[in-house]
C-alpha cells in the first residue's frame, strides 16, 4: 500500500488580490459520452461538450481539458484533510466509482498533487498576462472559459470564474514559485509598504 507524504498547504504572500483557494477534492476524469452521462447524474455540474468550458454547481465544478478529459473539483469538504494519508475514499469519489462501475473510464484522485489560487480585482487579467501568454480580454477569454496553459515556467489550469476573477490550479510543488511570480508582477499595481 502506498502512503501519501504529509502535505502542507503552501504559503503564499498575503495580498488583497491573491488568496489560496480552500482545500478541495480534485479528480482527473477520462471518459466517453456514456461515462460522462453516468457521472453527471451523481456529480452534478454538466460535462461540457464545448472545448475549454467549465460548469459549476454549488461547491462542484467540471472543467473541460481535452476531448474526453475533465478536471473535477469539489470544494464542499468531501476530501481528506491535508496531511492525512490513506483512510476511506471521499464520498464523492466513491459515488462516482459506483456510478461508473460497468462503463469504460478513468478516474484518479489528484487532490494531493494540486493547489489552487484565486486571483481577483480590477488588475487580475493584467497581472496574469505578465507571465501568461493567453489573451485574457473578456471577448477572447470569457467567464466560464478554462484551459491548460503556462504561467512563466509552470503548467497551470486557468479558469475565469468572474469578470475580474480567475481560478488557477497548479502542482503543489510550483505553488510558491507561481505565488512569487504573481506577487512580483503585481508590485506595479499594489506596491509593498
Amino acid at each position: 500500500m502506498v502512503d501519501l507524504a504529509t502535505r502542507r498547504v503552501p504559503s503564499i504572500p498575503a495580498a488583497p488580490w491573491l488568496e489560496a483557494a480552500p482545500p478541495a477534492l480534485r479528480m482527473a476524469f477520462y471518459g466517453g459520452a456514456a461515462a460522462r452521462a453516468a457521472a453527471q447524474r451523481v456529480w452534478g455540474p454538466e460535462f461540457s461538450e464545448a472545448a475549454c468550458r467549465a460548469h459549476a454547481q454549488s461547491t462542484r465544478a467540471t472543467l473541460w481539458l481535452g476531448p474526453d478529459e475533465y478536471l473535477l473539483l469539489d470544494f464542499g469538504g468531501g476530501h481528506p484533510p491535508a496531511g492525512v494519508p490513506g483512510g476511506a475514499p471521499p464520498p464523492a469519489l466513491s459515488m462516482l466509482e459506483h456510478a461508473l462501475a460497468d462503463i469504460p473510464h478513468a478516474l484518479v484522485d489528484i487532490s494531493h498533487r494540486q493547489f489552487a489560487f484565486e486571483v481577483n480585482g480590477p488588475h487580475a487579467a493584467t497581472i496574469l498576462n505578465g507571465a501568461c501568454p493567453l489573451d485574457l480580454d473578456p471577448a477572447a477569454f470569457p467567464i466560464g472559459m478554462c484551459t491548460r496553459t503556462v504561467l512563466s515556467k509552470a503548467d497551470i489550469v486557468l479558469w475565469r470564474t468572474q469578470e475580474s476573477a480567475f481560478h488557477l490550479e497548479v502542482w503543489r510543488s510550483f505553488a510558491g514559485y507561481v505565488g512569487g511570480v504573481l506577487a512580483e508582477i503585481a508590485r506595479e499595481f499594489y506596491p509593498r509598504p
